[in-house]
Parts: structure tokens; C-alpha cells; sequence
């Protein structure tokens, strides 16, 4: 994977871009990875090749004793003071 700085951006945008059409680039900033770039088509082969495995569900359908602790993780955190 090519590697642009965040200051290239700015100098080399359309190199970028380019690249970026070619295959994934990284964008580093004081030396560190922070960023992919990637063309759509690749965005979107991605996100198909990775199903959503996300699942939601209510407390009322929890394990009673999962539930409370879940409900006591709660309060906690909203009658808990920020400093």
C-alpha cells in the first residue's frame, strides 16, 4: 500500500487520487497510519465481503440476572459525574 503524509495532501492531491483509484493508499501523519483512501467500487466490495453481524435486542428478553447488571452498568454511567 502506498503511504502519502497528511502534507501531501495539499501538494500531491492528484497523485493521491490517483493512487487511490489504483488501490487502497494510507495517509500518515507524523509518521503514523491514520487514514485508508479507496475508490468506491473498493469501499463497496469491502463492505459486501463483510456481512453485518451487528444483532440488537431489549432487556426484557435477557437473562434476568444479565438484565439487572446491565440496568446497574446504566445508572452507573448516568448518575456518574464528569470532573
Amino acid at each position: 500500500m502506498r503511504t502519502f503524509s497528511t502534507s501531501d495532501l495539499s501538494r500531491k492531491s492528484g497523485d493521491i487520487i490517483a493512487s487511490a483509484l489504483q488501490g487502497p493508499i494510507a495517509i500518515s501523519q507524523r509518521g503514523k497510519p491514520r487514514l485508508v483512501v479507496l475508490s468506491v467500487e473498493q469501499y463497496e466490495a469491502l463492505r459486501q465481503s463483510q456481512p453485518d453481524r451487528r444483532v440488537s435486542g431489549a432487556t426484557a428478553d435477557m437473562p434476568a440476572d444479565l438484565a439487572e447488571d446491565v440496568a446497574q452498568a446504566i445508572d452507573g454511567l448516568t448518575t456518574r459525574k464528569c470532573i
